[in-house]
């Protein structure tokens, strides 16, 4: 299998950072290397909400982990490869967003059901301070924040992170150079040549409770692909471009700490958006090139995530949430929406496991119930309801891609699809219901430095499943419901 430069890159450094550490040779009491094996079964039917042939996915795959980790003084090191083999296009990776492949000309950017990958590759120092919780690193790492909604994913970066009983703070830059996959050679379009800076601290002024600000500027300067008259244009041409600020304020009683016993457990943020933006202007109707070749504009918006959860005994908790965001809104890319708010150990998507809403005209009204016995089993039970703000506009999601065919009048043979337009003036965007459910084995001992890396105990079964109804929105073209479910055996030796 023929690897791309950047993976070569990848896994040259990645050895180099293992073969450097003195203390990986030896057997300590924290564990220094391992494998997380992981089984994911996934069924998944209508998407394309029936609007198209296929679209179904029903397979198993094998998702391979091996990492190692090293510590001498005040620094570490840390690689986790990956190698993926499966019966179908199979989503073995939560942060794997269900777009990320696309139909491009030359295959640059198609998902296949067996690859190779370095997830995370890194150095870190912690002798700035001597707080237990701070370290400063370099490298390809995952970078993740309570609720998922600012950052959640494996990118390159410079990150320092200070992590004590009273204050928390992140700060750092990041930059996708690469998938360091096999088989995505190229970059999603928005994440070519576009820098991320962030900073965000958070306060606990008395016990439990926590405020927060947090801000995120990209500046993304990539070079754009004009439309050129007969040439035809390909899903991975980068068409915009532009720098945007994110400022957000948040409060919360340390409600996506699942450990925690509050009896009510609170979360609210409130984020506001601007900056400017470049976008290419599409060829005339006759086929000629456009009077300008792109057009500026200003974007500005804003969102908010409320909640509140109430612990009815030791085990069983119930809570509802409610989410806007204003019709230009836009979250920064790096974000996966996962997180603890039903309050157990599963890491559960704030806008449904089958729709994967996004903070982008859409509003959200969720009740929820979950359920923790002891350290072995969890569960959460989530109804969300889900309406478009501007009723005029697009909304973002990761988890319905319906068409629009353009078909031959005698054939009837499909010549052409596009994404498919919503009914305007109808904002009833649809309803859905979450079950997730996962059975504990054992707990692992893991160093405090790869918390961010690995969230899972050392064993699991989860079951993790949603069903979709479409509103009106989407017209009455497309079939009732659609479903995604998936069953995860992890295992970490």
């Amino acid at each position: 299998m023929k690897l791309n430069p950047f993976v070569k890159a990848g896994i040259g450094l990645s050895f180099a950072l293992i073969w450097s550490c003195p203390t990986l040779a030896a057997i300590t009491e924290t564990k220094n290397f391992g494998l997380e094996v992981k089984i994911t079964g996934q069924s998944e039917d209508d998407r394309d909400l029936g609007t198209a042939r296929g679209g179904d996915v029903n397979g198993v795959g094998l998702d391979l982990r091996p990492w190692v980790y090293g510590e001498s003084g005040a620094w570490s090191a840390y690689a986790m490869g990956q190698a993926v083999t499966s019966t179908d296009i199979i989503e073995t990776d939560t942060l794997q967003q269900s777009d990320g492949a696309q139909a491009t000309d030359s295959g640059d950017r198609q998902t296949k059901k067996n690859y190779l990958a370095m997830r995370e590759f890194w150095v870190g120092y912690s002798g700035f301070t001597p707080y237990p919780g701070e370290i400063l690193k370099f490298g390809r790492q995952r970078l993740r924040n309570d609720d998922g909604q600012w950052r959640d994913t494996n990118i390159e970066a410079l990150n320092w992170t200070f992590d004590t009983t009273l204050l928390r703070a992140n700060a750092g830059v990041a930059e996708r150079f690469s998938e360091y996959r096999t088989d995505l050679k190229e970059l999603a379009p928005k994440d070519k040549d576009r820098l991320h800076a962030y900073a965000d601290a958070a306060y606990q002024w008395t016990p439990g409770q926590w405020v927060g600000l947090r801000g995120h500027h990209t500046h993304d300067n990539g070079k754009l692909d004009y439309a050129e008259p007969g040439v035809p244009r390909d899903t991975l041409d980068k068409t915009e471009n532009g720098d945007i600020s994110w400022l957000g304020l948040t409060a919360d009683s340390d409600a996506y700490n699942w450990r925690n016993t509050n009896t009510v457990n609170y979360w609210g943020s409130i984020t506001g958006m601007s900056g400017d933006r470049d976008k290419v202007n599409p060829l005339n109707a006759d086929g000629s090139r456009p009077t300008e070749a792109k057009r500026s504009d200003s974007v500005n918006g804003w969102a908010t995530d409320l909640g509140v959860r109430l612990r009815l005994d030791p085990q069983w908790q119930v809570g509802a949430a409610y989410a806007r965001a204003s019709a230009d809104y836009e979250q920064n890319g790096l974000e996966s929406n996962r997180s603890n708010y039903t309050g157990t150990r599963s890491r559960v998507h704030r806008f449904g496991e089958a729709f994967r809403g996004e903070m982008n005209n859409l509003q959200t009204a969720t009740l929820f119930g979950s359920w923790m016995l002891n350290d072995q089993y969890d569960a959460s039970l989530i109804y969300h309801k889900f309406w478009r703000v501007d009723g005029n506009k697009p909304v973002g999601s990761n988890g319905i891609n319906a068409v629009e065919n353009n078909t031959d009048d005698v054939t009837g043979a499909i010549l052409s699809s596009t994404s498919l337009p919503l009914d305007d003036g109808k904002k009833d965007m649809g309803q859905e219901m979450d079950l997730v459910v996962t059975k504990y084995f054992k707990q692992g001992l893991l160093p405090a430095a790869l918390s961010q890396s690995i969230d899972e105990p050392s064993a699991l079964v989860r079951f993790r499943g949603g069903v979709f109804k479409p509103g009106d929105a989407y017209g009455s073209q497309v079939d009732s419901y659609m479903h995604r479910a998936f069953i995860d055996v992890i295992w970490r030796f």
